[in-house]
């Protein structure tokens, strides 16, 4: 690990998600989500990091996305349906985690594909434009794959705001 590295995690807050992601923005992501969700089942989850604990700087961005899915209750869902969208901000690392309803259905090489339209849009300053460019692609796959009935509710099962680290 280099000290560049190092030096952006050891110095990253929250006030640097705050300076690309505002009250705002914040606030247009969550209803973004919300409006998401009234149409099928699954649940979405943004996480947006701004840097690594010392204790997970070794270790893969990917695991410590997989612990943030585990630790915000994204894989509890009734359908087994959620989705995490994970971005470490001191890297500008990427990660979505399905859970295994949503895995059934997502071929391959889709989530590769959000996360590179997402890093354009994140290589140009436009973080809200990323993240939310994420959902719908994520809102496609859940509205193709679970579908909501005429007349059925989707259970809000986790909060619609991001979480910020």
């Amino acid at each position: 690990m280099g000290m560049t590295r190092w030096w952006r995690h050891a110095f990253a807050d929250e006030g640097e998600v705050r300076a690309v992601l505002d009250a705002a923005a914040m606030a247009r992501l969550t209803e973004r989500v919300r409006a998401s969700e009234a149409r099928h089942s699954g649940e979405i989850r943004l996480c947006v990091e701004a840097g690594l604990p010392w204790a997970w700087l070794r270790r893969p961005v990917r695991e410590r996305a997989l612990a943030v899915f585990a630790e915000l209750g994204v894989w509890d869902t009734e359908a087994n349906n959620g989705v995490l969208v994970y971005l470490l901000l001191a890297d500008r690392a990427i990660e979505i985690v399905a859970d295994r309803g949503v895995m059934r259905h997502a071929p391959a090489g889709h989530w590769d594909a959000v996360v590179a339209t997402m890093r354009e849009a994140f290589r140009a300053g436009r973080f809200e434009d990323g993240l939310a460019q994420a959902i719908d692609a994520v809102d496609a796959l859940l509205l193709r794959h679970f579908p909501l009935a005429e007349g059925e509710r989707n259970p809000n099962e986790l909060p619609d705001a991001p979480h910020v680290r």
